[in-house]
């Protein structure tokens, strides 16, 4: 059974979680050992509680799994992971990342039960609502990045709020597509929501938040107040265009887009484009001249 579980609490998503050191890293204090070991402890909370959300996620969709033809292969889907241990393997990851939250502080508890809150109502409800299924999705992202900054001890910027919800919205957006264009005529049977959409529906949203995001970032690179005066941030735009333009291209010409951790993980111009721009924006924040 520990093989089928540790699949299903999928550790491949877990990436998602690294979105709580960006309040650390952006406000300056990387360096700083005790916050990063907060941080650290927030991630681990988000990844238990994210893990915990997955294995219930499985358990309701189990039938709906089964017709897909990449859901299938999941443990609970194909059987090999009965709902009884899968819940209550839930729940105890479930009470550890509350307890880590719980440790690091009361507004940290707080975003972590929000996000549990928001999770649960998507699984349960809003999942099958067109447009609030990924608002909801951002909102996870939002709460997470949130809940990095508030573990360290660090103002959360507004930039951090409009660059998180539009690039979450972005990457659901282009879930969502490839979904639709991936099960064609079957999409409604597998996600209700889908009948909702269209692929050109679907590529005005991801038109329109994409270029938000460019432009929000763009803006924040001259106007956010920690930066260095010289405007040297805006070396980093070219990186977020590269890594736009490079994920259009895999939803519209390779078939991708369904799991974006699996893009990150495989796609090796995008995976080195992340951190060549992790790399130039720490040099200028930590070393260059202010």
């Amino acid at each position: 059974m520990w093989w089928p579980l540790l699949v299903s609490v999928r550790p491949r998503q877990w990436t998602k979680n690294l979105i709580v050191y960006v309040g650390l890293i952006f406000a300056l204090r990387l360096t700083e050992l005790p916050l990063l070991v907060r941080a650290t402890w927030a991630f681990v909370a988000f990844c238990a509680l994210s893990s915990a959300i997955y294995l219930l996620n499985d358990v309701l969709d189990r039938e709906r799994d089964r017709q897909h033809p990449l859901k299938c292969r999941r443990p609970i889907a194909m059987g090999k992971l009965r709902p009884p241990p899968a819940l209550a393997a839930a729940l105890l990851l479930a009470l550890l990342g509350i307890v880590v939250a719980g440790a690091l502080g009361g507004g940290f508890l707080a975003l972590a039960a929000a996000y549990i809150g928001v999770m649960l109502v998507y699984n349960v409800w809003l999942k099958r609502v067109v447009l609030l299924d990924v608002f909801a999705i951002a909102a996870g992202f939002v709460l997470r990045a949130a809940a990095g900054a508030v573990a360290v001890g660090v103002p959360i910027s507004p930039w951090l709020y409009v660059c998180t919800t539009l690039g979450a919205l972005f990457i659901g957006f282009g879930k969502r597509r490839h979904e639709l264009t991936l099960l064609a005529d079957e999409a409604e049977e597998h996600r209700s929501v889908l009948r909702e959409y269209t692929p050109a529906f679907l590529d005005v949203l991801i038109a329109v938040v994409s270029g938000s995001a460019v432009v929000a970032y763009s803006l924040y690179t001259f106007s956010a107040e920690n930066l260095p005066r010289n405007h040297a941030m805006m070396l980093t735009i070219p990186f977020l265009l590269y890594g736009t333009f490079r994920y259009l291209y895999l939803i519209h010409l390779r078939d991708a887009g369904g799991s974006p951790e699996e893009i990150l993980l495989r796609d090796r111009p995008l995976l080195a484009n992340i951190a060549l721009w992790l790399v130039v924006a720490v040099l200028i924040l930590y070393v260059a001249p202010r």
